[in-house]
Parts: structure tokens; C-alpha cells; sequence
């Protein structure tokens, strides 16, 4: 079959943008976070109710450094959804933001091997979507290259070399299970996906734009 090249063969993830109401305030908090320079912010009063379907997940080195996230998101206003604590697969626990965003810090490491740090090892953008396996065919279609996948209920693609965050998707009802949040939701995602191609919104609903490189939230 003959292949028609185009912008959207080069498709990447090169931006995170969070529409927030108030844009001041959630820089204050992503900055005490200290994920601020992994994430654009807009201002938006889009309708959203309920589950607005993604997460943004850290990874870092321990469980010692996934209470000092977790620790610094609440002193600086976030709500834990489910507090940090040990499992199969490791440690972890989920927060939402002032603005609404849920964030999951996790480690596979069940015991430190240090003090805590700041820093992040991994930061995966993780959204809910109806058939996992349509909407892997979608992005690859558009140029994006599978780095893991599990039949039809896990897909991770290879992060591009302008962004700092990594795409993958998970079945709507079991992330929002593994959130602790129910799954129902409606209106806007209120997050817009920068992308190194063209704009184009993918099948569940999720809004990507033609964007530069991200960059560091000033001080």
C-alpha cells in the first residue's frame, strides 16, 4: 500500500499545556510542586465536570522522594486522592492539583537506596481512552512509534526529542480505577497536547496544536 507523506508523519509530543482558571496561582503551585518545567499554562473557563480523563505520572528513585513530591503538591494546596503507600509493582500515590489535574508519583523501588531528591526521572502524560488499540493505530498513523505495548489495554510510544513528557494511553474506566476517582466526566479535557506537526484532535476528544519546543516557566 503506497504511503502519502505529510506533517502529520512527524508527529510528536513536544508540549504539555494545563488550562487553568487562574494562571498565577497554578504557576505558584507547580513551581512549589516542582513539576513546573515540564508544563505549559493557559487560561480557560471551559465547562469540565468530573473525570477529565488523563494523569500526569512522575517517576522517580524512591519512596523517600515520592513523599517529598507528594509532601510538597499538599503544602501547596492539593488534594491526595490516594495516599502514598506500598504495592505490588512498588510505591505510590496520587494528587490533584488546585486547578483540577491529577498527578500520580510513583517508584518500582519498595525500599530507598538514598535520601529523598527532587528530581524526576520519567514524567509520562497517561490518558484515558474508549479502545486502546484504535487509538494506538491513530497515533502511529500519524508517525508516533510504539514503545510498549500490551494488547488492548496499555500503549506507550517513544518520547520525541523536543519534549520532556511521554505519551501513553490506558482504558478510561482503569485509570480511573488505578486514580481513585470515578470514571464519569464531561466537557473539555482542559489540556492541549503541543505537537511538532499539524493540529488535529485525536479520537477521544484530546485537542493537539502545533507548538514550539517547551520551556522553562520563569521565575
Amino acid at each position: 500500500m503506497a504511503t502519502t507523506t505529510s506533517t502529520a508523519a512527524h508527529t510528536s509530543l513536544a508540549s504539555v499545556t494545563l488550562e487553568v482558571t487562574d494562571p498565577e496561582a497554578a504557576r505558584r503551585f507547580y513551581r512549589a510542586f516542582g513539576v513546573d518545567t515540564y508544563v505549559c499554562l493557559r487560561a480557560s473557563e471551559a465547562h469540565s465536570t468530573g473525570f477529565r480523563g488523563f494523569t500526569l505520572a512522575l517517576t522517580v528513585a524512591g519512596p523517600a522522594t515520592v513523599d517529598s513530591f507528594v509532601g510538597a503538591a499538599v503544602d501547596a494546596g492539593a488534594t491526595v486522592l490516594k495516599p502514598a503507600t506500598k504495592s505490588l509493582w512498588g510505591y505510590g500515590g496520587v494528587v490533584r492539583a488546585p486547578d483540577g489535574t491529577i498527578w500520580k508519583i510513583a517508584t518500582s523501588a519498595k525500599k530507598d537506596s538514598g535520601p529523598a531528591t527532587r528530581e524526576v526521572d520519567e514524567v509520562v502524560l497517561l490518558i484515558g481512552v474508549e479502545d486502546v488499540k484504535a487509538t494506538k493505530q491513530f497515533y502511529v498513523d500519524r508517525g508516533l512509534t510504539v514503545a510498549k505495548s500490551f494488547g488492548g489495554k496499555y500503549a506507550e510510544f517513544a518520547p520525541g526529542q523536543s519534549g520532556p513528557v511521554k505519551l501513553a494511553l490506558y482504558k478510561r474506566r482503569a485509570l480511573a480505577k488505578d486514580l481513585g476517582v470515578p470514571a464519569d466526566g464531561s466537557g473539555s479535557h482542559r489540556i492541549v497536547l503541543g505537537s511538532t506537526g499539524d493540529a488535529f484532535t485525536d479520537p477521544d476528544g484530546f485537542a493537539w496544536e502545533a507548538a514550539a519546543p517547551l520551556a522553562p516557566t520563569p521565575a
